[in-house]
């Protein structure tokens, strides 16, 4: 995909993730390159073992790259930037159990030096924005799991990211919640003009939440596809999933994955779809 350059706020180049091990070098990612405009919620898909959370964990400075680079806004990212934020499947390893929920929410901001004043109108805010607006004094152990995942969302919102990187985020939930959560970090995205990341294994997930889906091939990984989402910008999960485009999407997306599956290494198999 092309953008004009001064439109892109996260840049993915060249990127290679080599892990060393008793038993030899492991090259999980071979070459990742793809960039993102601002405000542009984009998914990741690929098999099992594609190397979607080593690029999440690189992209966000948690893990250097053997090669290659990530720059958010021009800057070139060394370690955890302030301006970006992670929200992991695992919501419950990452809630604080012994916190009430306005507190895990708070511990970001806390951490960023916001002022109490500041702190309690951003909780406030996310916590109405994801629904939980009645159970701020509950604690995560006292909540649903999507509940307590509207909490690991909350706190993503109320840190004010201008990137938000999402690995999985609604795997352990029901199908039901999974939906109510899918419009709302679609909404959430929206009405803060967020530039999202979305990792998912769900193919129909990644084509209702994406304006993009980038198709990952099997290990050592690289972009496969890059799908343009020619979908409404509003999106219904009845009608939407009904419509001939999103079917369409849907099969070339599961195509892709397949042949993600048995890519052997020859770039000139590799074919991009640009809006």
């Amino acid at each position: 995909m092309t953008a004009a350059t001064d439109d892109i706020l996260l840049s993915v180049k060249g990127v290679q993730k080599v892990y060393s091990s008793p038993g030899g070098d492991v090259e999980a990612v071979r070459d990742l390159t793809f960039d993102l405009r601002r405000g542009e919620f984009a998914c990741l898909v690929g098999p099992s073992g594609s190397g979607k959370t080593t690029l999440l964990k690189v992209v966000s400075g948690l893990m250097p790259a053997t090669s290659g680079t990530v720059t958010l806004d021009g800057e070139v990212v060394n370690g955890p930037p302030r301006s970006m934020a992670l929200v992991f499947q695992e919501y419950g390893r990452s809630l604080y159990p012994w916190h009430r929920v306005d507190e895990n929410v708070a511990l970001p901001l806390i951490g960023a030096g916001v002022a109490k004043a500041a702190r309690r109108r951003r909780v406030a805010e996310a916590l109405d924005a994801v629904g939980l607006s009645h159970v701020p004094r509950s604690y995560p152990w006292q909540l649903s799991g999507g509940m307590q995942q509207r909490v690991a969302i909350a706190r993503a919102i109320a840190y004010q990211p201008e990137v938000l990187l999402m690995d999985e985020p609604f795997a352990a939930v029901d199908a039901q919640t999974r939906a109510d959560l899918e419009d709302l970090v679609r909404r959430a995205a929206k009405e803060l003009g967020l530039t999202v990341l979305f990792v998912t294994h769900d193919i129909d997930e990644s084509v209702y939440l994406g304006e993009r889906v980038i198709v990952l091939s099997s290990s050592p990984t690289i972009v496969l596809d890059d799908v343009a989402v020619g979908l409404p910008a509003e999106r219904d999960q009845l009608e939407t999933r009904s419509l001939p485009e999103f079917v369409d999407l849907r099969r070339h997306v599961y195509e892709q994955i397949q042949r993600a599956k048995t890519y052997t290494g020859d770039t000139d198999a590799v074919r991009t779809v640009s809006p």
